[in-house]
């Protein structure tokens, strides 16, 4: 995702002198420690469910397990900056998460979202409704509505983030190609990335969802997925989805 914002951890305007930053979400703590590494002066926290980050760290960050969705502990108005990425089908309640950021960011603070919208798409007609991946995002969505993490949450966010009391809410919507078919060496270089994520890490995403709120097979989620992956390098489909 940095590589598709111009290599930058952050859109929000932040003032060198930032104090206390949460990570929500944190995964393998990629960010939190790049950001930690940043900002020497700045409280780094990162949190998830799991503890698989790393053991050596920016003497300024820390990782706590947490659950993102479960009622905060922390002082009300504790952070400065409160940074989300890639919560896609891993939350249940999202105006709860948002009215929970706004209850804890500091007045004159900001928060900030980095979803993906993984429906596929493409503006030459290379991807068609009979493609694999197209079949996959549809299957993708329809799963997680059944779920109870409904892939489509981002599209509301802006709105959630103005209701739960935000203000100066941006929105930026940007296009993240599939595979190396982008001129643009920028994109082009983001389409190679999300090739890797498509290939290496969709059996995980897939696998779990699919079979308990579609009813597949294990056996036909991995058919499925070969074609997925077989489609996700084919240079001639010229896919994306939105950020």
């Amino acid at each position: 995702m940095s590589h598709l914002i111009g290599d930058r951890l952050f859109w929000a305007p932040l003032r060198s002198d930032v104090q206390k930053v949460l990570d929500l979400g944190t995964g393998t703590g990629i960010w939190a420690i790049d950001f930690a590494d940043t900002f020497p002066s700045a409280e780094v926290i990162g949190t998830d469910l799991s503890a698989i980050q790393p053991n050596w760290l920016p003497p300024n960050l820390r990782f706590e397990i947490d659950d993102a969705e479960a009622d905060w502990t922390w002082e009300p108005s504790a952070f400065d900056y409160i940074h989300n990425r890639n919560f896609v089908c891993a939350i249940r309640n999202w105006p709860k998460l948002v009215r929970q950021c706004f209850d804890f960011v500091k007045p004159g603070g900001w928060c900030e979202f980095h979803e993906k919208h993984p429906w596929f798409l493409s503006d030459d007609g290379t991807l068609s409704e009979d493609h694999a991946l197209y079949k996959w995002g549809k299957n993708f969505f329809d799963a997680s509505v059944n779920f109870g993490t409904d892939a489509r949450a981002p599209q509301f966010l802006k709105q959630q983030m103005l209701e739960a009391g935000f203000v100066n809410v941006e929105q930026h919507i940007l296009k993240l190609p599939v595979g190396s078919w982008p001129k643009d060496p920028r994109l082009k270089r983001c389409g190679l990335f999300e090739t890797v994520n498509m290939t290496d890490g969709i059996s995980g995403l897939t696998t779990m969802l699919f079979t308990r709120a579609l009813g597949w097979t294990r056996e036909e989620v991995e058919v499925f997925l070969t074609e997925v992956r077989k489609e996700a390098k084919d240079r001639h489909i010229h896919s994306y989805y939105h950020l």
